[in-house]
């Protein structure tokens, strides 16, 4: 899930480090679609060594997507993450590495945080089920129209977690994507394919890190691999810097808030369920042709440029007059550790630190005053040291209480402005406003106007469009007078009339309230006692109780070390987690030098379906065994508690329930384990194959350097672990052994989906893989590897402008180097030339006609060509023609001698033109002219054209075209 809000905080602090993907699209002829060769070099200016796919960010949102309609069945849904993944390797296009890492059975402590959020998965759909049939009732006895119901099977994404039947499906898609890849794309000819399925412990992107940093601790690595890493969770961003890694990039979808969404009531847009009126469905398209497609964009990606975020932080944390030596990637690392604090997957953030508050830039603040007391950095390797955060945690204490009242300043300013601004919107809202090609069009919009066509006709049906709501608004009105029991003015008698009797009250609807309903907030955080209010209302203790805060604390200080080692070393513990809900106030963090030794050794990770029976809800039993589902819903079941069938939501201060916090009993591993006991024998082979855990799966086409070594060990049935040569992988380090059901070069490769092919003549292969392994206790170093080239600097130097003449270039892309495009006078003419004139231009005023052209109606082209000057005078220049209208002969002489004697075509034809009407003119003699006003002679020679002083001293530009030519 990652930190909320931390992306959109980090991308407007530091604007630079976004780039826009460039995405070569497939070609079609004749009908055909050509796919990309991604063989070919890299639109982005980059070249990629390694990319890392963390798959769950890519499951989701193909199985079941938000902005488009949802795939029919498991088999679209396969060839949707097949496709995603195309889009991305098409982007990326790697050279050396594709590895794919599937969420696997999780850490204990990031266990909890998944039963939450399936738990409140689960009551959410069963309280939209609730809500559309009460409102569907509500609908039908107003009068109104819905759809009819589709029967469907609903798609559960709790399925999408290690041990279930879909996961193991994809395991095997995923096999046969590959393989089909390596045979046909020429991209995918030399790289090496790794898979890290469910079945292999941790989390996809921390298996993806893992494996980095035992890669890199190897003397065959090379230290300027560049990477790049997909993913959607903001924490990717903290992983890429621990690696220390010089060229790190993440790639991922651009967010686009305010989408609109369908409504799930009547599946139209514009308005959410609860707002839902029943109203029939207007018609898409004259056939209503467009009636199942909502209009989507495609989703476009970005680059997050981790190297300009090191050049960004290290201008931030740069410290001067320091006690010891100042080290850049030391700071980074302690950087990294002051985040956890504003929140994480594993441990709730403080109450006083809000990443929407400022929170980051708050601590930075204090690390950089306090670093000098500390006498060295917080963190080393992962490792942290607590007397130094203590004394971070002090001065964040001391700040505690004007924080609570800033933020409840802030929450009252902003509910004004918002009142405000919802009162000035409605009455400013427009009675009426024009739909089709009349319709208003944002500012500056990429979308293409279209000329006006038939405008009488078009402003006719706005008319009668206007006349047809008034009348429907009239018609409402009445049928709710009716309805409540008044009469119309027009049918009251004049006794109803001079009556005196007071009218029922009318209650006010909620939204013509002035205040919104608030949730209670018992603790208060900004009044005197606020301490006191937070112990007792979220742990039921008294403030008094100084050694339950003290267990609190302590709980709390472990989490932080278990992180940070989580993140640079790998799991320190499977079997630790926060056993609160909450976390403590900045000011409790008292004497924690020694609060925290070190974790229990040797823990193992729970089998896949011990971790469905601990995030599961009851109602997503049914992908579990048929014995074990009886222990989730019997009432006699020794762990029913586990399995709350409702469960209160705490909003902590928030507004909506998705931010409050789940209250669910934490989940007893002891009783957990003791109660499957009796229930394991139960399992068939299948399940018990689910139920175990795998490896990583290494794949190779038959260009790769390491083909040969590979079927030479399917040939000699070499059983053991054998380590891979590194110089035949691009340095890759590992040990590989035969897989148990291999993908053999000759060998027939089956699709798992009924409408992909079957691999009849396959020439790849795979064989399980094993990162190196090291001794226990090895400690990976946080450092930049020897050798590896600091990469050109993108930010503008702050002495730039004193010590550099020429204007600083920002860089754009990847490439330092790119050639800014620049077109000559003559190159600008060309184009001038050869556009037509005629052309449409994209942008809100793309119908409007550029400056300088509103001037009187030529005549038509019969009479433009009866006074067309003689073939021999068509290329002389404008003077030969006659007096330019208008123009005093001064003037004319001025752009003589300044434009020479050849002017420019458009201008040549601008004056025939004008001399043609001007000459027309003179022809139909006064009366047709009568209606123009003209301006005296004298007049024109002394203004010169309107809005232009004859006594400036440069030529006047073309009184037609956008573009003076020298």
């Amino acid at each position: 899930m990652g930190v909320p809000a931390f992306f959109r905080w980090l991308s407007r602090k530091y604007a630079s480090i976004i780039v826009h993907c460039i995405e070569e699209k497939p070609k079609e002829y004749n009908g055909v679609r050509v796919p990309t060769d991604t063989s070919r070099p890299n639109p982005n200016e980059v070249e990629f060594d390694n990319l890392y796919l963390d798959m769950n960010g890519i499951i989701h949102p193909c199985t079941h997507p938000e902005d488009k309609p949802a795939p029919k069945n498991e088999d679209e849904m396969m060839v949707a993450i097949f496709e995603y993944i195309d889009r991305l390797f098409n982007i990326v296009r790697p050279r050396r590495v594709l590895y794919m890492a599937i969420d696997g059975v999780a850490p204990r402590a990031k266990m909890n945080q998944q039963r939450s959020r399936r738990f409140r998965a689960s009551k959410e759909a069963v309280e939209l089920t609730e809500e559309k049939s009460r409102i569907r009732e509500e609908i039908f006895q107003r009068g109104g129209y819905l759809p009819p119901e589709e029967v469907k099977e609903r798609f559960d994404s709790n399925c999408i977690t290690p041990g279930t039947e879909f996961m193991d499906n994809l395991a095997q898609c995923l096999r046969y994507y590959i393989a089909d890849r390596l045979n046909n794309d020429p991209g995918w000819r030399n790289i090496t394919v790794i898979l890290s399925d469910a079945s292999v412990p941790g989390e996809g992107e921390h298996k993806i890190m893992d494996y980095i940093r035992r890669q890199r601790a190897q003397p065959n690595h090379d230290p300027n691999t560049h990477h790049c890493l997909c993913g959607a969770d903001a924490d990717l961003i903290m992983l890429g810097l621990a690696t220390h890694e010089l060229n790190f990039t993440i790639i991922r979808e651009e967010f686009k808030p305010n989408k609109p969404k369908p409504c799930t009531l009547c599946g139209q847009l514009g308005h959410e369920i609860k707002e839902c009126q029943g109203v029939a469905r207007e018609k898409q398209g004259e056939h209503d042709e467009f009636a199942d497609t909502p209009p989507c964009s495609e989703q476009e990606f970005i680059f997050i440029r981790l190297t300009v975020l090191r050049e960004y932080l290290e201008r931030e944390l740069t410290m001067a007059s320091l006690p010891f030596p100042f080290d850049i990637e030391r700071s980074i690392d302690d950087w990294v550790f002051m985040c956890f604090f504003v929140g994480n997957d594993f441990l709730p953030h403080l109450p006083s630190l809000e990443i929407r508050e400022g929170a980051i830039d708050r601590l930075v603040g204090i690390y950089k005053n306090v670093v000098h007391k500390t006498g060295g950095y917080l963190t080393e390797n992962g490792f942290v040291n607590l007397e130094r955060v203590e004394m971070i945690m002090d001065a964040v204490g001391v700040a505690e209480d004007n924080i609570f009242k800033k933020r409840k300043d802030d929450e009252e300013n902003f509910k004004r402005r918002m009142k405000e601004k919802k009162k000035r919107m409605k009455t400013e809202k427009p009675a009426f406003i024009p739909r089709g090609q009349f319709a208003p069009q944002p500012l500056g919009g990429r979308g293409r106007s279209q000329p006006i066509n038939n405008p009488r006709q078009a402003a006719y049906e706005m008319r009668m469009q206007e006349r047809n709501l008034d009348n429907r608004n009239a018609a409402a009105s009445l049928k709710a007078m009716m309805k409540n029991g008044h009469q119309p003015q027009s049918l009251m008698s004049s006794h109803d009339k001079n009556s005196t009797s007071p009218s029922p009250a009318v209650k006010r609807k909620a939204e013509d309230s002035d205040s919104e309903p608030e949730p209670e907030d018992n603790v208060r955080l900004w009044e005197e006692g606020w301490k006191q209010r937070y112990y007792k209302n979220k742990f039921d203790v008294d403030v008094s109780d100084d050694a339950f805060r003290r267990r609190v604390v302590k709980s709390y200080v472990e989490g932080l070390c278990w992180v940070l080692r989580y993140y640079y070393q790998g799991c320190a513990s499977w079997k630790w987690f926060y056993p609160f809900h909450y976390a403590p106030f900045a000011s409790d963090f008292k004497d924690i030098k020694d609060m925290f030794k070190e974790f229990e050794a040797g823990t193992k990770p729970f089998k896949p379906l011990e971790q469905l029976m601990g995030v599961f809800p009851a109602a997503s039993g049914n992908f579990l065994p048929l014995t074990w589902q009886r222990l989730m819903t019997e009432p006699n079941s020794s762990i029913i508690d586990f399995y709350p069938e409702d469960f209160a939501i705490d909003l902590n201060g928030k507004k909506y329930a998705w931010q409050g916090v789940a209250l669910l009993p934490f989940v007893d591993e002891r009783r957990l384990r003791a109660a499957l006991e009796d229930v394991y024998p139960d399992l068939t082979s299948d399940e018990i194959k689910r139920n175990s855990l795998g490896s990583d799966v290494l794949f190779l086409g038959k260009h790769h350097p390491l083909f040969d070594f590979v079927c030479e060990l399917y040939k000699s049935n070499m059983m053991e672990f054998v380590d891979i040569p590194p110089e035949l992988c691009h340095g890759i380090k590992g040990t590989v052994s035969l897989d148990e059901n291999p993908v053999l070069p000759g060998k027939l490769v089956e699709s798992p989906v009924p409408m992909l092919k079957d691999i009849a003549m396959n020439n790849a292969v795979s064989i399980e893989f094993k990162d190196p392994q090291y001794h226990e206790g090895f400690v990976f170093k946080a450092v930049v590897l020897p050798g590896a080239k600091v990469p050109h600097k993108v930010l503008k130097p702050g002495d730039w402008d004193n010590s550099n003449q020429r204007p600083w270039k920002p860089q754009l892309g990847f490439n330092p180097n790119r050639q800014q495009a620049h077109l000559s006078q003559s190159a600008f003419r060309t184009l001038s030339h050869n556009m037509p004139r005629e052309r449409t231009r994209d942008g809100a005023y793309s119908n409007a006609p550029p400056p300088g052209t509103y001037h009187q109606p030529g005549p038509n082209r019969q009479q433009r060509a009866s006074l067309a000057p003689p073939a021999q005078y068509s290329r002389q220049p404008a003077s030969l023609l006659g007096p330019m209208p208008g123009y005093s002969q001064q003037q004319q002489q001025q752009y003589s001698r300044n434009y020479g004697n050849e002017p420019s075509l458009g201008w040549n034809r601008m004056m025939q033109s004008q001399r043609s009407a001007y000459q027309q003119n003179q022809q139909r003699g006064p009366e047709w002219s009568s209606g123009y006003q003209q301006r005296p002679n004298d007049l024109r020679d002394q203004r010169g054209r309107q809005g232009y002083n004859s006594g400036r001293n440069y030529p006047l530009p073309p009184a037609s075209g956008r573009y003076s030519w020298n």
